[in-house]
C-alpha cells in the first residue's frame, strides 16, 4: 500500500470518526479514482481544475434563491435598508479580495499547500467545520506574512 492510500485511508478514518460526510465523501472519491488507476488522468486535471469548479458549485448553490424566484429585486432592495446587509456586502468584498492574495501566494509558494489542506482537515474533522477552500486560508495566511514581514 502506497503512503498516499494510507494517508487517505487515515483520513477517511478521521471521517467516520468525526461523522463528517463531506470529508468521507471526498476522500472515499480519490482512493476509487486512485485505486481504478485513473489518477494518473483525473489527478492533475483536479488539482489544475477543482477549485475553479468548486467555486462554481458554490456559486450555483447560492444564486438558486434568485433563480427560483425566492429573492428578487424587492427583497434585495429590502435587504439593503439594514446595516447587517452592509456589514454582508463588505464581508464579501474583503473575502474576495483576501482569496485573490491566496492565489498569489500559492503561485509564488506552492509548498503551503500542504500546511493549508492540513489546517483544513482538522477544522473539518475535529471541529465540524467547513472545507470553504485552500484559496481564503492562503489569502489569510499571506495578510499575516505581511503583517509579519512588515513588523517582524
Amino acid at each position: 500500500m502506497s503512503q498516499a492510500s494510507l494517508f487517505l485511508l487515515i483520513l477517511l478514518g478521521i471521517g467516520v470518526f468525526a461523522k463528517n460526510q463531506s470529508l468521507m465523501i471526498a476522500v472515499g472519491f480519490l482512493l476509487a479514482v486512485k485505486w481504478t488507476g485513473l489518477d494518473a488522468k483525473l489527478f492533475p486535471l483536479l488539482q489544475s481544475k477543482g477549485i475553479n469548479w468548486g467555486v462554481t458549485v458554490i456559486t450555483i448553490a447560492v444564486l438558486v434563491p434568485i433563480a427560483t424566484g425566492d429573492i428578487g429585486f424587492k427583497q434585495m432592495g429590502d435587504a439593503l435598508k439594514s446595516y447587517y446587509a452592509w456589514i454582508a456586502v463588505g464581508s464579501g468584498i474583503a473575502v474576495a479580495l483576501i482569496a485573490k492574495n491566496g492565489v498569489t501566494l500559492l503561485a509564488q509558494d506552492p509548498h503551503i499547500t500542504a500546511a493549508l489542506v492540513l489546517g483544513t482537515i482538522l477544522a473539518v474533522a475535529l471541529f465540524n467545520g467547513v472545507a470553504v477552500g485552500p484559496l481564503i486560508g492562503a489569502g489569510i495566511a499571506y495578510l499575516v506574512m505581511q503583517f509579519v514581514k512588515l513588523f517582524g
